[in-house]
């Protein structure tokens, strides 16, 4: 049964998955990147260089290809526009006017192509060794000359209009699997893998209290926590929001609740004023549920002109102008429309729009710390004890490498 689950291809995994959506490195721009991220029913996209043209698609050049740089997400932008220099407009213009490059990790290795007859266990290998998103491209039926000239000037059509589409070569097209899409997959046949499945987590040596765990005291300004932010979406976590005790003795943390990536990627990029001058408590009640309180919204107008921000100012005043055009009310304040920050997105997304961290305990199961991640569609749970206090988490990726263990056992 287990050489059966190994010898399964990626192709398997792939089946019904969409077309990526696409931004080009070479032309798209932050403003781009806002722009495609709110169109879009997902919460990220794939960055490409594509480095062919037209006379390229008989070409067998290797120099000649269309590679993944890394994808983005919401939660990208607003980190990248809470540090920048707010001082004035300019700064604030030429942010978006960046090359939407600067939103990527540095980390390349987030990102792997893979062929499609690649087989499951090198999926969980390359997961296991830091991988995020796997590229596979979609197995098509071979299309004429005629037939590729007219998705070639269909696709131009769109990249023209909207400025982030780029066109692979050959119109090839591409998905992506996730560590969830690895996980769900192993579901199907837990049964190989007993009895690990019914063990507690502690017993399973599966808890991580070390790299993996980000916290931030509750207390800390959410601009110092940028760079646990940023960590935490190339770890593919959260950033734990903790209460430190007192006690010099006991210096156990309690977990309060996390500031996600995936609940930021669920905000617009006016969320960076908040970030910019909240503590990380508040940016939680912030950025949580289907706006911000009217006390935060004036708290974070306050502090932005106190200390000078002229550029989030402008942001949220041009961005609440824009959300009120069609209101038929002139009486409703900017703190109100400012209200009405958060943008259409899946209902996966919104599943994840929450502040409230996923727990467990030492002694749950590891089946259901599983069903428990898949169901808030997150890829981790946090390990507290019983007074409340943060223990670890466990990640997929802890968990594919006690199921890659258990196979090679049993082989």
């Amino acid at each position: 049964m287990a050489l059966t689950l190994l010898s399964h291809e990626i192709s398997d995994l792939c089946i019904g998955k969409p077309p990526l959506r696409c931004l080009s490195v070479d032309t798209a721009t932050v403003a781009d990147a806002i722009a495609a991220l709110k169109s879009s029913d997902e919460p990220f996209l794939s960055v490409w260089s594509c480095n062919h043209n037209d006379d390229d698609n008989n070409n067998n050049n290797n120099n000649n290809k269309c590679e993944c740089l890394g994808k983005i997400c919401m939660a990208d932008v607003i980190c990248y526009l809470s540090k920048f220099d707010n001082s004035n407009l300019l700064s604030l213009s030429s942010a978006f006017n960046a090359s939407a490059s600067v939103l990527l990790p540095k980390s390349r290795s987030l990102v792997v192509h893979v062929q499609s007859s690649s087989k499951l266990i090198e999926a969980i290998d390359l997961i296991i060794k830091g991988a995020q998103n796997l590229i596979v491209p979609i197995q098509t039926k071979s299309i004429t000359k005629r037939r590729q000239q007219k998705l070639l000037t269909r696709n131009v059509v769109v990249s023209l209009t909207t400025t982030t589409t780029t066109i692979h070569k050959n119109c090839r097209q591409f998905c992506w699997i996730t560590q969830e899409d690895i996980i769900r997959f192993l579901l199907d046949s837990i049964n190989v893998f007993s009895p690990l499945p019914s063990l507690s987590i502690s017993d399973l040596g599966v808890i991580n209290t070390t790299h993996t765990v980000i916290a931030v005291d509750y207390h800390s300004s959410a601009a110092s926590a940028v760079s646990s932010i940023s960590r935490a979406i190339v770890d593919n976590v959260s950033v734990a929001v903790v209460d430190i005790g007192c006690d010099q003795e006991d210096q156990r943390m309690v977990l309060i609740g996390e500031i996600s990536p995936m609940t930021l990627a669920c905000c617009d990029e006016t969320a960076a004023a908040a970030v910019a001058t909240l503590s990380a408590g508040d940016l939680m009640s912030y950025i949580d549920g289907s706006g911000p309180p009217e006390s935060l919204v004036g708290v974070v107008r306050n502090r932005l002109e106190d200390k000078g921000m002229v550029g989030l100012i402008s942001l949220i005043d041009s961005f609440s102008s824009s959300s009120s055009s069609g209101s038929s009310s002139d009486e409703e304040s900017p703190a109100a429309r400012m209200k009405s920050y958060g943008r259409s997105v899946s209902s996966a997304a919104r599943m994840a729009r929450k502040s409230v961290a996923i727990v467990c305990n030492r002694k749950s199961s590891l089946m259901a710390v599983m069903i428990q991640a898949i169901a808030h569609r997150v890829s981790y749970v946090w390990v507290i004890d019983e007074d409340g206090c943060l223990i670890g988490m466990v990640t997929f990726v802890d968990i594919l490498k006690l199921f890659k263990e258990f196979l090679n056992g049993e082989n």
